[in-house]
């Protein structure tokens, strides 16, 4: 079989309903991770769906516990051909945001594929469920056209609490090291830049969850009895917050902010268009950092969001003055910003414009990253999935969201590459999430020429991601 024959066949897949007939079973497992619980469910998706699925395709597998008790059970199965050969580390969580049931719109649930049109709907469509199966097919169907030997070996992990924040991911892959030991890590998660072109992307943006409060008393009292003489927790907190950022968006302290952005991360954003989806949101005109695109804004800096505000009780408000007000943010970050004493920064700056009653604590973190647009991997990637899917993709330095790609970039010290089957509106972690049918099917085409790629004896740059890897490493 050559490579057009395989994707031919990856397709007809699709086209016969056996993706739908796997996606449908692994939607209907209700792997919640995010209800400060760990469920059963969430190493049975890995012991009972994932285990007997791979074990045909020569994948040796374990399934293993979590060090962190907050986090769901890890599955490492591993495909050796030649322990000499390189080999790729692939990655998915089967793990998904809390279902809402009850917001899910009539005649949808969660819990079930329901397919109307080019949507496919339900809890993990598109993240992640959808998107491993997109690539374990395209992987599995490689093998077959290879006649059982792929030309290198493949290494999967897959986790079960990316959407709680991966916790005990770092930890374990420093305990597994030598197992997850790899020459280039492909993986599926995130949205492609638009639905009609396919997407690569090198890292992402990091983020830092924190909480600022301030507590004034141990209850409300009455506004007109005591309203002029008593501070409002829920005023001096904003008025900080607005030292914070200002009323477009714009960040206002210097610590938090990145270097400037680099020539050629400009170069490779000028032709990416954002918010031109149907279903994409309106952008607003003039918010965020003047001077940038709207590319450079998502991809290139960093943006510091209030993601919660809380005083009083906003749905029946009562005549009192209240006790405490809380915000919770978020700053999303790219390389070369120093996140690491992001808590040291705010209180330096809280304290100088007179806020040192403001609380601080801090949250979920993870680190930037983004692979250098000059390594080899890059060009040879992009060629690969323009040859599959018939049309230029769309290179993206880093997503603008956030994963844990600094463990695999930074820890295991990998050449990251990652190739979504999902798009902007997707409504991931929300009611009504959905796949795109034309983006899955093409991402089976991609995936597997990618796979196939992978493979061949000539073009492949294995020598030089083997001496990014040692670099990286040493």
């Amino acid at each position: 079989m050559n490579r057009q024959q395989l994707i031919q066949n990856v397709q007809r897949y699709f086209d016969e309903g056996r993706f739908a007939t796997d996606l449908r079973r692994r939607v209907a497992w209700r792997t919640e991770s995010d209800t400060g619980k760990v469920p059963p469910e969430l190493r049975a998706y890995l012991t009972d769906e994932m285990v007997p699925w791979l074990t045909p395709l020569g994948f040796a597998c374990e399934v293993l516990d979590n060090p962190s008790p907050q986090g769901g059970p890890f599955l490492v199965a591993r495909r050796v051909e030649d322990p000499a050969l390189p080999t790729v580390l692939t990655y998915g969580h089967g793990d998904v945001v809390n279902g809402q049931d009850t917001q899910w719109r009539e005649g949808l649930s969660p819990w079930e594929l329901t397919i109307e049109g080019e949507r496919w709907y339900g809890r993990g469509t598109a993240d992640n469920k959808g998107q491993h199966t997109v690539s374990l097919a395209a992987l599995a169907h490689t093998i077959e056209a290879r006649g059982g030997r792929l030309g290198y070996n493949v290494t999967l992990l897959m986790e079960m609490g990316e959407e709680a924040g991966s916790p005990g991911l770092g930890v374990f892959c420093q305990q597994h090291r030598d197992a997850l030991k790899a020459d280039l890590f492909v993986a599926s998660d995130g949205p492609r830049v638009n639905a009609g072109h396919p997407t690569l992307f090198l890292g992402s943006r990091g983020a830092i969850n924190f909480s600022l409060a301030v507590r004034s008393r141990d209850k409300a009292y009455h506004s007109g009895n005591w309203g002029g003489v008593l501070a409002n927790p829920a005023t001096v907190l904003t008025h900080a917050l607005a030292t914070l950022v200002d009323a477009k968006g714009r960040i206002l302290v210097k610590g938090l902010l990145p270097p400037a952005v680099p020539d050629k991360l400009r170069t490779a954003l000028q032709d990416v268009v954002i918010g031109t989806g149907a279903d994409d949101p309106a952008l607003t005109p003039g918010w965020g950092e003047p001077g940038l695109t709207p590319a450079e804004q998502l991809v290139g800096w960093n943006t510091l969001e209030l993601l919660a505000l809380g005083a009083g009780n906003a749905q029946r408000p009562i005549n009192a003055i209240p006790a405490q007000a809380v915000a919770h943010c978020q700053l999303r970050f790219v390389v070369g910003t120093d996140w690491q004493n992001v808590q040291a920064t705010l209180r330096e700056h809280l304290d100088a414009h007179g806020f040192n009653q403001v609380e601080i604590t801090m949250g979920m973190h993870c680190g930037a990253t983004r692979l250098d647009l000059h390594n080899p991997w890059v060009d040879w990637t992009m060629a690969s999935l323009q040859a599959s899917a018939g049309q230029p993709a769309t290179l993206l330095p880093n997503l603008a969201g956030s994963l844990p790609n600094d463990i695999f970039a930074d820890q295991l010290g990998l050449p990251t590459l990652w190739v979504p089957h999902s798009y902007p509106a997707c409504a991931q972690h929300a009611p009504n999430e959905h796949l795109l049918a034309p983006v899955a099917r093409e991402g089976l085409a991609v995936m597997a020429g990618l796979f196939w790629d992978l493979g061949e004896p000539q073009g492949t740059p294995w020598t030089e991601g083997r001496t990014a890897r040692q670099e990286a490493t040493a």
